[in-house]
């Protein structure tokens, strides 16, 4: 057993008031009274020392090399002594005390307890520390549910399952000491070879935000504070390089990377913000008052706190140039709105003090910042007279849960995409079967680069993956036993990535495994080839934070592997476990079947098992399309006439899926579309209703997705030639039916117009109802009447859907 404790050495606090008793009896104690009056008491009480230590982290055991979590690291770690300094004033956050570390989690909790009490013990307030963590796929601590990563969650269309993870996810932070998770990622995919693609969604702007506020509710209902990454523009960098300059129009901005972050603001309750690393037209968010002040705050009516992303405001000096030092970046960061630095005390500690000393910083920012801090301890019970660091019922802390595996197998299974499939799919009871490629017994093929085992537990090989993550192949072989049995082979072929060889080769030995793949494949009725990534951070991966990609060839000899396999004549499926969309346009004919996951967690390999043996239809739809030129560089969906193919060019971007594509065992059959509102106008003011029946004609039980697009043939300003504006998960025993009705509100036809206004405009529109982005099953033409309108934050951005089940008829 791996047992690290996260104890904070402190130096001795204390001055008057400083008892218990004495502690007891303040006004911010007080529950009875309003939570503004008890923020004010504290802030008139405090020294300039004490506010600004409310405004700071401090991160325990985190290695200055940069080996342990990122690149410039080694510029930023805090002095020691600082740290005592500033934890004698009080502390505002906790660092990952279970994410930088192997940590036990019923000793990780009792040392989390103990570094509280001498925390509280050290200021004169008694005010303990905020602690955060990542929460991305999952608690971020080992033996922590290791959920399917965000692409997963778009894939399955299902923000049900997607609240229902979160509050897990949520239960077990709080139960183990934890106020704040990191997450959700709101960023919309603007560019594949982005490494942190894995981190995303999706490319739909309405998908991310419907899922992601979903994430937001479950999360915040079970008591943690949800935290939005990366407000905003992060994944628009160019060339899809991590933490490139942005280049972005206003309007692209507006209409593309700001709704799902304004959606979760109004609709999701969050209480804080990450701002992000991304510069835009040469401004650094974390020095944008615009974007954090004006826009989120004054506008929006945010009322949370604004986090740093970690040595954001440092990186105001050293990556953008825009300060000239740590007391000026302080000085710009909180001026535009950011209220906490992350991950550790820098700029905000010595710095920002003698700034406000010399008069260059007003100590009313520093004031308005820590009424927000305050605000939120008091609101998460943490100055109540009865808070207790130690949380109840310890011993029995356990953070994977039968509940949580549950959840987590069902929404891999819901998130399994069937690309195509010529009927090898479901694999027949008693086959020869082989599994090949380098993901087919990797247990790691599974996780996202922010689960714990990839993201800190690498670096720490000695405590094991501290979870049971059966892999494609083990799954493949318990599922082939259960059937009855039959024969199942496997040959690796090659490496994800291969390592360059003592002379500096990288693609030496890279081919030395297919041969046996391929022999392996020749003796088999069927052979499944896993290929894809694997997460990592920082270029120890093929996805995942600064894993970015020069194109979008699968890594490795892996093409190299599938060419050979497809060689045999032997049906191939085509299993591809990815962080992002790779162009397998040459491969897919030549396929008897293609499946995409996107790191499907802990219990991915079981998933996926089923699908392929046909326990589950498969019912998942593409997040992202999957582009047919790896050099091509296809955008997204989104775009307009110009981006589409054309004559004047000879690079033709159609994605060989496209996104929402997905199949399953059984088609669904879908009645024509009906206009329920008849006769009365759509104006823009408006809405209109729509509905259709679905039914599952067949006799296993399965799911599927009824999407909605917006056309609009004319408009101001140019447009995308179809945008999602609602959809619904249809799930149907065999045999079954339902109603699915869309009541679509004007406002979600909005954009921004020429003079960089919101307008729902009048005029010809038309909506598709659709299988997926590129497949419609029934398009409606309709017009909208009335004035040219203004809308903006408040405008009714969602399409109302109702799912009516039927009883089920058989003859």
């Amino acid at each position: 057993m791996v047992n690290r404790t996260t104890d904070v050495a402190v130096a001795p606090g204390g001055g008057t008031g400083s008892t218990a008793a004495g502690r007891a009896g303040a006004v911010w104690r007080d529950v009875t009274l309003p939570v503004a009056q008890r923020v004010d008491a504290l802030v008139d009480a405090m020294t300039l020392d004490e506010k600004l230590a409310q405004l700071v982290g401090v991160w325990v055991g985190a290695e200055p090399s940069g080996e342990g979590v990122a690149p410039h690291q080694h510029d930023l770690a805090g002095d020691p002594g600082e740290w005592a300094e500033v934890i004698a004033s009080g502390l505002g956050q906790l660092t990952r005390p279970y994410g930088t570390r192997p940590v036990d989690p019923v000793a990780g909790a009792r040392s989390l307890a103990a570094s509280q009490r001498q925390v509280v013990d050290a200021n004169r307030f008694g005010i303990p520390a905020l602690v955060h963590e990542e929460c991305l796929t999952g608690f971020a601590a080992w033996r922590a549910t290791a959920y399917p990563a965000p692409p997963s969650w778009g894939a399955s269309f299902d923000p049900d399952l997607v609240a229902e993870m979160a509050g897990l996810i949520g239960r077990s932070m709080r139960a183990a000491g934890v106020h704040q998770g990191l997450a959700p990622v709101l960023d919309v995919t603007r560019d594949y070879r982005w490494g942190r693609t894995e981190e995303t969604i999706g490319e739909d702007p309405y998908l991310v935000g419907t899922v992601g506020t979903a994430y937001v509710r479950g999360l915040e209902r079970s008591g943690v504070v949800a935290t939005l990454k990366h407000f905003a523009g992060y994944s628009a960098s160019r060339a899809g390089r991590n933490l490139a300059p942005v280049a972005i129009g206003p309007r692209e901005f507006a209409d593309v990377v700001l709704p799902p972050f304004e959606m979760a603001v109004r609709d999701g309750g969050v209480r804080s913000v990450m701002q992000s690393y991304t510069e835009i037209d040469g401004l650094p968010s974390a020095a944008d008052a615009g974007l954090l002040t004006t826009l989120l705050r004054d506008t929006w009516g945010f009322t949370g706190t604004v986090v740093a992303d970690y040595f954001a405001v440092k990186f105001l000096e050293t990556l953008h140039g825009v300060a000239e030092d740590e007391a000026d970046a302080a000085a710009l960061a909180l001026a535009a709105g950011v209220d906490v630095e992350l991950p550790t005390v820098r700029c905000y500690g010595v710095p920002l003090r003698e700034a406000v000393r010399r008069g260059d910083v007003d100590e009313g920012l520093i004031d308005r910042a820590l009424r927000r801090v305050l605000r939120q301890k008091v609101e998460l019970g943490l100055l109540d007279p009865d808070w207790s660091p130690l949380p109840e019922d310890v011993d029995e802390l356990r953070l994977d849960s039968p509940e949580a595996r549950d959840v987590a197998l069902r929404l891999a299974r819901e998130s399994a995409v069937l690309l195509a499939n010529d009927g090898v799919l479901p694999l027949r009871p008693g086959i020869r079967l082989a599994v090949v490629g380098p993901l087919a017994d990797d247990p790691m093929a599974m996780l996202g680069c922010y689960s714990f085992p990839a993201h800190i537990g690498v670096h720490h090989p000695e405590a094991g993956l501290g979870l049971e993550i059966p892999t494609v192949l083990s799954a493949l072989r318990d599922a082939v036993a259960d059937a009855g049995g039959g024969a199942v082979t496997h040959a690796k072929g090659c490496e994800v990535s291969p390592k360059p060889d003592t002379d500096g080769d990288p693609d030496a030995g890279a081919h030395d495994g297919i041969a046996a793949a391929v022999a392996v494949a020749r003796d088999a009725d069927v052979c499944v080839v896993a290929v894809g990534d694997l997460a990592g951070l920082f270029g120890r991966g093929t996805s995942g934070e600064g894993c970015d990609a020069t194109d979008l060839r699968l890594p490795g000899a892996q093409a190299d592997l599938v060419r050979a396999v497809l060689a045999t004549g032997t049906p191939v499926v085509l299993l591809l476990i990815t962080g992002r969309p790779y162009a397998i346009g040459d491969l897919v004919d030549g396929a008897a079947a293609v499946v995409q996951a996107f790191f499907p967690g802990q219990l991915g390999g079981r998933a996926l098992a089923d699908v392929l043996t046909g326990a589950v239809s498969p019912s998942g739809r593409l997040p992202l399309g999957i582009p047919r030129d790896p050099a091509g560089q296809p955008g997204t969906y989104l775009s307009a006439p110009l981006g589409r193919r054309s004559e004047v060019s000879n690079v033709d971007p159609t994605h060989v899926f496209p996104f929402g594509h997905g199949l399953g065992y059984d088609t669904f059959t879908w009645s024509p579309v009906r206009v329920v509102s008849g006769d009365r106008p759509w104006t823009t003011d408006g809405e209109v209703e729509l509905e259709l029946d679905v039914r599952n004609p067949g006799t296993r039980p399965g799911a599927d997705v009824v999407q909605l697009y917006l056309h609009d043939p004319v408009a101001q300003v140019t447009r995308p030639v179809v945008r999602l504006v609602g959809y619904a998960r249809v799930e149907l025993a065999g045999g079954a039916s339902a109603r699915v009705t869309f009541r679509v509100p004007a406002d979600v036809t909005s954009f921004t117009g020429r003079d960089g206004r919101r307008v729902v405009e009048p005029g010809a529109v038309q909506l598709r109802v659709s299988r997926s982005s590129a497949d419609v099953h029934e398009a409606v033409d309709l017009r909208l009447d009335g004035p040219l309108r203004e809308v903006d934050h408040t405008r009714r951005w969602l399409t109302a859907v109702s799912v009516t089940h039927e009883e089920v008829r058989r003859a």
